[in-house]
């Protein structure tokens, strides 16, 4: 019985969301995000450590207790440098005895700028007009429309 009461007035970890989209993002566009923390339990809360599952995805959060009632924020900063779709994890471990390791994502794509500049115009609805290309005409057929256009001017 008093584990059960022990447990009941524990720190809770929440989170106002465990997925965050960042959508479509430009390349070299800031890719820093924040989830935001609650502590929904009676006693408190305290984030030990926010791991990335890898190098390019960084956390920030403080190591200041979170009070009950009280929220905080874990900063995630994704690199755009890097273009492509990408879908991470980051773990995050407290000291919540239900829920010592929670996980958190972040997905999206970084898009191409050069290759944007094509989509932008499309949708603009701008027109390119296709460029010519010079094609080389061999000397026995430009002897020949010589031929020809001397023909018709003598019958002129």
């Amino acid at each position: 019985m008093t584990g059960a009461l022990a447990f009941a007035s524990a720190q809770t970890i929440s989170f106002d969301r465990t997925t965050f989209d960042y959508g479509n993002v430009k390349a070299g566009a800031d890719g820093h995000r924040f989830f935001t923390v609650k502590n929904t339990g009676d006693k408190p809360l305290i984030i030990s450590e926010v791991k990335p599952s890898c190098g390019c995805t960084t956390p920030e959060w403080s190591k200041d207790p979170i009070l009950p009632g009280k929220t905080a924020q874990i900063k995630v900063g994704y690199n755009t440098g890097i273009k492509g779709a990408f879908n991470k994890l980051i773990e995050v471990y407290s000291n919540d005895p239900a829920n010592n390791r929670s996980v958190l994502y972040i997905k999206g794509n970084v898009e191409d700028v050069a290759a944007g500049s094509n989509t932008m115009a499309q949708e603009a609805n701008l027109t390119v007009a296709p460029v010519a290309t010079a094609k080389a005409v061999p000397a026995t057929a430009k002897r020949t429309v010589k031929k020809e256009v001397r023909k018709v001017e003598a019958a002129k």
